[in-house]
């Protein structure tokens, strides 16, 4: 059976460094998993199968929402398209909630299960105001030329619309943390054959994620462009029914992990107990630190980083012996989870731009395919929006060679079970974000000079490089980032530091909104209305607003190489060795800068 066990180096085989505590997982009834009946890569193929029909149904609906506000709605382009990056910076804002919850009180499955019936009643509501005229402005088929003439969506027809669509972000917020957690559960990572199968299932969830999208971006789109918006919806929430069907269906085989309390308070405790003894000293040995008994620990603890917080851990010596309250006394192990999130926060940071970048794709862009012939054949076009799916297109075959043979080549002369570490993924993928955006503003120059100097309309096709671009760097960048904050989690922590990936995404989709207005506002005077004011693409400079993303994109890779390297720099754990598995992020080894040589830091992860 599985249960809490304290490591030692080598036991059983599996080089578990001292220090480290595995959470006991149970079974459904409650009572201690067996490794031979729960979890694997078994368990977690049914939590792939919730992953790919969930972001199948949200994809549909975000990646074509835009469509459905300005046609159906009747908002203005500029505040459709904040309409939709606020959805969805709403939905992964929400992600942090949905990991405090699981990590607190309800475990991962419940949050799931409870969370995704959420979703579905959005997307049911989605789908009858879709359908019922009753529920939605009048039809307005003159927009651009005659906008005065079109009824925005307002009242009890638009709280409708804003209700449906925070269900659906309510739902999905909580979701979607979960299912990598839950997922990545299902393997122990003191064993060395699951581990390389932990870094083959982070892979096999984009794989889902990315046969998801590729159906939700072609399937999906096509049938709310050919049989509306209602019937489309109404997909969605069939998509979600399977994905909760498949959820349930692996209940008697998964490892759950239980809650283990508010995981907030211990952190409001270091912070706590390190102010009140601000002014105490430090002992000689940091092995008389309170809670360093069952840990090995070093000297460095007290010169690390953060070391201001060591101080929650001092024990005033009165010669009382009295108990000290929580709020004045903390754990070295509460203080090295406190010092994991301001550690991890910086990497956290710099991917931000690079969903601002993604904001784009799912709001301009599809308004620039809108206005390029959208014809294949004379009796086929295809529906803008359906453009994203070209990168899901080669990544659902990239995705498996990666893993089959680039992996195991790259791990033979790096020795890391991931062939390049979490880190190197990352940095690969920031860079080549820059370039989505230098493809999408060059074919924009390039469509609309073709549109106001020639009258011609260029074909669609000219703005597919952008998204490749931007795909490929998403397989290195979401990939990398998932797997990194996870493997930073300590006991406890697992689905809110997958969150915290998520919440990146958040901060990029509000970021590309306060651009937008921003970028309006400067570039606006008594002879412009801004780069992005006009309805129509042509009167606008979607270009210039391109390049300056481009300039930023690359301004902040430049930004992560130099956190990243403060990372290394630091190692926070130090003081509380992790299991040595090969996990080890060695982001010089084949890396950005070899001139500077970084020692393993295998048995130093934050």
């Amino acid at each position: 059976m599985e249960r809490r066990v304290q490591g030692n180096k080598g036991e059983e085989g599996m080089g578990v460094s001292a220090g480290y505590e595995e959470i006991a997982t149970v079974d459904w009834r409650g009572r201690a998993s067996n490794p031979e009946k729960h979890g694997g890569m078994r368990a977690a193929s049914f939590v792939l199968g919730l992953q790919a029909f969930e972001i199948m149904g949200i994809a549909a609906v975000g990646n074509n929402l835009i469509t459905y506000v300005i046609n159906e709605m009747h908002f203005p382009l500029s505040k459709s398209a904040n309409i939709v990056t606020n959805f969805i910076g709403t939905v992964f804002l929400l992600t942090l909630l949905g990991g405090f919850l699981s990590d607190s009180y309800l475990g991962s499955f419940w949050t799931m299960l409870i969370f995704g019936f959420v979703e579905l009643s959005g997307f049911i509501l989605l789908s009858v105001q879709a359908h019922l005229p009753q529920l939605k402005p009048p039809e307005c088929n003159n927009m651009v030329e005659n906008g005065d003439q079109c009824i925005e969506a307002k009242g009890f027809k638009a709280f409708i619309f804003y209700l449906a669509l925070y269900l659906v972000a309510l739902g999905s917020g909580c979701v979607k943390p979960n299912m990598i957690a839950h997922g990545a559960d299902q393997f122990n990572r003191d064993n060395p054959k699951q581990s390389k199968t932990l870094s083959s299932y982070f892979n096999a969830a984009y794989f889902a994620f990315s046969m998801g999208e590729l159906i939700a971006l072609t399937l999906l789109v096509w049938v709310q462009t050919h049989s509306g918006m209602d019937v489309g919806f109404g997909v969605s929430a069939a998509a979600m029914a399977m994905g909760l069907i498949s959820l349930v269906s692996g209940t008697l085989f998964y490892r759950n992990k239980p809650p283990q309390g508010s995981i907030l308070t211990p952190i409001a405790q270091v912070f706590v107990a390190a102010i009140l003894k601000r002014k105490q000293r430090f002992p000689p040995s940091p092995h008389m630190l309170h809670g360093s008994q069952n840990h090995v620990l070093d000297d460095s603890i007290a010169t690390s980083k953060f070391k201001f917080l060591d101080k929650a851990c001092i024990k005033i010596q009165d010669g009382n012996n009295l108990k000290e309250n929580p709020w004045r006394l903390c754990t070295v192990e509460q203080v090295q989870q406190v010092k994991i999130l301001l550690s991890v926060l910086p990497i956290f940071a710099c991917t931000i731009v690079f969903n601002t970048i993604l904001a784009q794709l799912q709001t301009f862009s599809v308004q620039q395919g809108s206005s390029m012939n959208t014809h294949l054949t004379e009796n086929f076009h295809i529906p803008p929006a359906s453009l994203q799916a070209i990168p899901y297109i080669i990544l659902i075959f990239l995705v498996p060679l990666y893993d089959t043979f680039f992996v195991p080549f790259a791990r033979k002369l790096t020795g890391n079970v991931s062939g390049i570490s979490p880190l190197q993924r990352i940095g690969f993928g920031l860079f080549a974000a820059t370039f989505s955006m230098v493809a999408a503003a060059t074919m924009e120059e390039k469509r609309r000079n073709a549109a106001m100097n020639e009258g011609k309309i260029i074909s669609i096709f000219w703005i597919t490089p952008q998204f490749l671009i931007f795909g490929l760097s998403e397989m290195f960048t979401a990939v990398g980032l998932v797997e990194f904050f996870y493997k930073q989690s300590r006991k406890g922590m697992q689905a809110f530091l997958t969150a915290i990936t998520y919440f990146s995404y958040s901060f990029g989709f509000y970021l590309s909104s306060i651009l937008v207005s921003v970028v309006n506002k400067i570039s606006s005077s008594s002879s412009s209305q801004g780069w992005l004011k006009d309805n129509d693409l042509n009167k606008d400079r979607l270009d210039l607003f391109y390049w300056m993303l481009a300039a930023l994109s690359f301004i902040n890779f430049l930004n992560y190489l130099f956190w990243a390297g403060w990372w290394y720099s630091y190692k926070p754990s130090s003081s509380i060795p992790h299991q040595s598995d090969g996990d080890g992020e060695e982001f010089l080894g084949g890396g950005f800068n070899s001139s500077k040589v970084v020692a393993d830091v295998n048995n130093s992860i934050p």
